[in-house]
């Protein structure tokens, strides 16, 4: 039986510093195409699980070590990555410390929801359903 053509997998952390006030978020400015700042995170690997390759792409591309908390959704719009469908399933995680930018990111920053910076993908949509899960405790409405 041939296998099935199916869309890239992805892991993406939403990295909240709890060893500062209000636990602000981490986001990448991404050093490749599409540009932007973007949710870390990336591809997960052949015999990977996707909490496994959240923590890996979280520390790789920020240099934190987090620790994950739930599971915010799964977003798989066809449409949401210009270079293929990729599904990627999003955490919310904590960590302490200061991120730098390494891997693919060329900026690592500390943001707010009051100076969220031009974001790539569809990341203000899941930082739209991160805002509502800080504020209610829901994850991501189907």
């Amino acid at each position: 039986m041939n296998r099935p053509v199916t869309p890239a997998l992805t892991a993406d952390v939403i990295i909240e510093l709890t060893d500062r006030k209000g636990s602000p978020f981490v986001l990448i400015e991404r050093k490749y195409p599409p540009p932007g700042w973007a949710i870390p995170g990336g591809f997960v690997d052949i015999g990977e699980t996707l909490e496994h390759a959240a923590v890996r792409e979280a520390q790789e591309e920020t240099g934190l070590d987090v620790s994950l908390k739930v599971l915010l959704g799964m977003y798989s719009d066809p449409t949401r990555d210009f270079r293929g469908h990729t599904v990627t399933a999003v955490y919310i995680a904590t960590a302490n410390g200061e991120p730098v930018a390494m891997d693919d990111a060329m900026h690592a920053g500390i943001f707010t929801f009051n100076d969220l910076p031009e974001l790539a993908f569809d990341h203000a949509s899941i930082l739209q359903d991160y805002l509502r899960y800080t504020k209610t405790g829901e994850v991501k409405k189907l």
